[in-house]
């Protein structure tokens, strides 16, 4: 069964302390990582538990770009290894394990008329093209590459400055309808499959034959065996294991109204002054918002619970679209920002000069005999990361599979088939959230008005929020306003649903 919420999560925790046996593997961490190893190893046969301290996705695996990318940012780099994985598994994502979740978006390179540049980036859009074709996703699931008249250019990004324009390079690469959808998704289809998700539940101490929690809803402490435990905890990854050196990079992101870029249907990217390899990136997004991201600075010192930029990150941030804008925007434009924590792998011990030192690449270590800490890698590639962590946790474990890894083969809920009759007459937008399960959600409400939304101007259904408490596990108002939806990202939207929000949770979290 897929449903997650309160009951269930009581009935599991209460499992979880009565069991005698020890669970095969224990994962602590609700990001994306550990979500995506808590399917792997179900999916296997074994015995799982997931612990998360917060919410699903409380983490950096909300914080996102949004894109399910080819690495052609690594290929540039020359990392031909971190760019071919990141086509495989987009290819995954886009063809079988997400597909309702995750459409073409078309990044667009204005042309100002310098010819080095615009070579440069076409080139490299033809690479990540010849990355798509190995990786064998179909050219009508991503679109190749193309050369954009002034006019495509101008249709699709309404704001670019018209002056010097020659045109543009595009390509095609995956778009997120929510990272968060995302890491729910995957939890849900894990607990179909038999994992315990239990949310609010603190790792106190861990080794690798299992771990004291603290219940934080009733504060009680329990201990836990298991016969392996990963360690999937991102940024905070030494906090369990102290041998690892993390890195952590910050990455920003400004929340604007769509209308402020004219609405564009593409991505606007714009080439950071003085790199041939990055870019900045106005993507259009759900809720009538686009995103401006992102930046690549160290995040030194203790790790917050939530990051937030500072003003050097917001003014690089402005400063390098504007270059491209007809119109400048400025601070008094933008709606709201989010920032995430990269959990970058140290390869100098703490020593490197420039995030340039720090790999992009995931690593799987094994200590204290059968403790796995998976660390590093990027949204694109968790299914990767998980498997090579469960796989690392069976050998050291000496744990007994039913199977080998099944992942690349397993649909999330939602991701099968859609009966247009059924979807008929429903939002697009909780189609695009929901896919094939969307008639599920409404015919699964009690609240009134199922379909209104829950406040004016916001695109997300009563129902919606209804079975975010009923079927994905939110347990507060703020893990629908924050992680379920994305209505929080802009505050005055928050302000404005949370009446409802709470209204509805009186009654569903009884």
């Amino acid at each position: 069964m897929t449903t997650l919420n309160a009951a269930r999560r009581r009935a599991d925790l209460e499992s979880l302390v009565a069991r005698a046996e020890p669970v095969d593997v224990l994962v602590i961490g609700g990001g994306i990582t550990g979500v995506g190893i808590a399917l792997d190893a179900a999916t296997r046969g074994l015995s799982v538990a997931l612990v998360e301290a917060h919410d699903l996705a409380f983490g950096t695996s909300r914080w996102s770009s949004k894109l399910v990318h080819g690495g052609l940012r690594y290929l540039a780099s020359g990392d031909v290894g971190i760019a071919h994985e990141s086509a495989v598994e987009r290819h995954h994502l886009m063809t079988t394990i997400a597909p309702h979740l995750i459409r073409p978006v078309r990044q667009v390179v204005p042309d100002f008329g310098n010819r080095t540049s615009d070579l440069l980036v076409r080139a490299g859009f033809r690479a990540g093209d010849v990355l798509r074709r190995i990786a064998r996703t179909p050219a009508d699931v991503l679109p190749g590459p193309k050369r954009l008249s002034s006019i495509e250019v101008i249709a699709s990004c309404p704001t670019v400055r018209r002056h010097g324009l020659r045109g543009g390079a595009s390509t095609t690469d995956g778009q997120l309808i929510d990272d968060a959808r995302l890491v729910t998704a995957v939890a849900r289809t894990a607990a179909g499959y038999g994992a315990q998700i239990l949310t609010r539940v603190r790792v106190l101490r861990a080794d690798g034959t299992g771990a004291v929690l603290r219940d934080e809803l009733d504060d009680r402490e329990f201990h836990v065996a298991a016969r392996s435990v990963v360690n999937a905890t991102g940024v905070w990854a030494s906090d369990i294991d102290s041998t690892l050196s993390i890195r952590p990079s910050r990455g920003t992101h400004l929340v604007f109204d769509a209308e402020k870029f004219g609405n564009p249907t593409a991505a606007l990217t714009v080439q950071i002054p003085g790199s041939t390899s990055r870019f900045v990136f106005v993507l259009p997004e759900q809720l009538g918002r686009v995103y401006l991201g992102l930046t690549d600075v160290d995040a030194d010192g203790p790790v917050p619970d939530v990051p937030t930029p500072d003003d050097d990150e917001i003014d690089f941030l402005l400063n390098t679209v504007n270059t491209a804008l007809a119109i400048p925007v400025t601070r008094a434009d933008i709606r709201g920002a989010f920032s995430g924590l990269r959990p970058l792998i140290d390869t100098a011990g703490g020593d490197g000069s420039t995030l340039a030192d720090v790999s992009r690449r995931h690593d799987v270590r094994v200590t204290d005999g059968s403790l796995v800490s998976v660390v590093g890698g990027k949204l694109t590639t968790y299914r990767q990361m998980a498997e090579d962590a469960v796989d690392a946790a069976v050998k050291a474990a000496g744990l007994t599979a039913a199977t080998g890894c099944v992942t690349p083969s397993i649909a999330l809920v939602g991701a099968s088939a859609a009966d247009r009759q059924q979807l008929a007459g429903l939002p697009a937008s909780l189609v695009a959230r929901f896919g094939a399960e969307a008639p599920r959600v409404v015919e699964a409400a009690t609240v009134a008005e199922p379909l209104a939304p829950i406040a004016d101007g916001i695109d997300v259904t009563r129902a919606e929020i209804e079975f975010a408490f009923t079927h994905e596990g939110a347990l507060s108002v703020d893990d629908v306003l924050d992680r379920r939806t994305r209505i929080g990202l802009v505050a005055a939207d928050a302000d404005r649903a949370r009446p409802a929000v709470e209204q509805i949770a009186a009654s569903a979290l009884v």
